[in-house]
Order: C-alpha cells, then sequence, then structure tokens
C-alpha cells in the first residue's frame, strides 16, 4: 500500500534521526534501512535525503565526517548529536501524543459530535 506523501513529509526528520540514533550511517545506507525498515513502504530518494540531512547539520542536530581507509573508497557518516538526541526525544513524544489520538478516531474510542 502506498502512503500519501503529505503524510511522510512530516516524518521524515524523525526517521532519519532515529536511524542515527542507532549508529552513524551514510546516505545510501540510511535510504535502504528505512526502504526495509518500512517493508517498502518508505522509499527515500537522493534528492529527498540529502537535503534533510544538510539542514539537520546546519541546525547542529548531526554532524558527518569522511570514513574509510586511505586508497579506499570514502563515505561520509552522519551522526546524530546531543542536541539531536534531545530533539528527537522531544518529536517521540510528540508522535505518541499525535498518534494515540489518531488511533481514538479510528477505532471509534474518541466521541464525535455531530
Amino acid at each position: 500500500m502506498s502512503v500519501n506523501k503529505e503524510l511522510l513529509k512530516g516524518s521524515t526528520v524523525i526517521l532519519v534521526l532515529s536511524l542515527l540514533d542507532r549508529e552513524p550511517m551514510y546516505g545510501y545506507q540510511m535510504i535502504k534501512e528505512i526502504e526495509n525498515k518500512s517493508s517498502g513502504v518508505f522509499k527515500f530518494k537522493e534528492g529527498t535525503l540529502y537535503p534533510i540531512l544538510h539542514s539537520l547539520e546546519a541546525d547542529g542536530m548531526i554532524n558527518a565526517n569522511w570514513w574509510g581507509n586511505e586508497g579506499s573508497r570514502q563515505r561520509k557518516y552522519y551522526q546524530i548529536t546531543k542536541k539531536g538526541n534531545l530533539y528527537l526525544k522531544d518529536k517521540q513524544q510528540e508522535w505518541v501524543t499525535f498518534r494515540s489520538a489518531v488511533d481514538k478516531f479510528l477505532t471509534r474510542e474518541a466521541y464525535v459530535w455531530s
């Protein structure tokens, strides 16, 4: 099932920071992890991911470093910062609150006036 791009738009930052909270990763690795962990529901393109990464880096949420053995391919790895981790925790709590409220409506637990 495909997901409306508008729903994904508000979740991209939390997805990226959640991955980086687990371990440092390079861009293509993140694209594949997001696709795999979502069973193909979320498919980022490089043109979507890299602007997010650059924005997060500019805001001090992540750091980037080139890693790799000399003479071999170097990859730019991204790592979450303390500021990014605090932001992620805040956004995770916000998501729990939002999801809980939506679930109440979808399961008809919430009372809706007509």
